[in-house]
């Protein structure tokens, strides 16, 4: 029976790697497969496709303005997300995955989207 040789390296490294680093990989994968780009490699300015898994999701008044903010982590970095008027988005949840789209910018030196499109994934998938 022959064995696929990228699939016995990942096993391998499943067996050798801590917990954290193969959620980071099996995330790059998962970007990667919906025609994300790493967020490391996004450029300011840039209409960008990012997937990954919200980490964080608070509402944080902006200039009287509710917003809501969600941490993008996609095993390489973290981009936010800004939704301006918003106070509670159904599935934009902390664990939960998505794709999202729209042009990079940085806020406090950090990458971030405003009002970005969004494709939520299926639970547990």
């Amino acid at each position: 029976m022959a064995h696929e040789p990228g699939r016995f390296k990942r096993a391998l490294q499943r067996l050798t790697a801590d917990e954290e680093q193969v959620d980071n990989a099996e995330l790059r994968h998962e970007a990667a497969s919906s025609g994300a780009v790493a967020v490391n490699l996004c450029s300011v300015g840039a209409p960008v496709c990012v997937a990954g898994t919200l980490r964080a999701v608070v509402l944080r008044p902006l200039a009287g303005v509710p917003t809501l903010e969600a941490e993008l982590y996609d095993g390489t970095g973290t981009v936010t997300l800004v939704w301006l008027g918003r106070r509670r988005i159904r599935g934009i949840d902390p664990g939960r995955t998505l794709v999202a789209r729209g042009r990079l910018t940085r806020r406090e030196g950090a990458p971030t989207l405003f009002n970005p499109e969004y494709e939520l994934r299926a639970v547990g998938g």
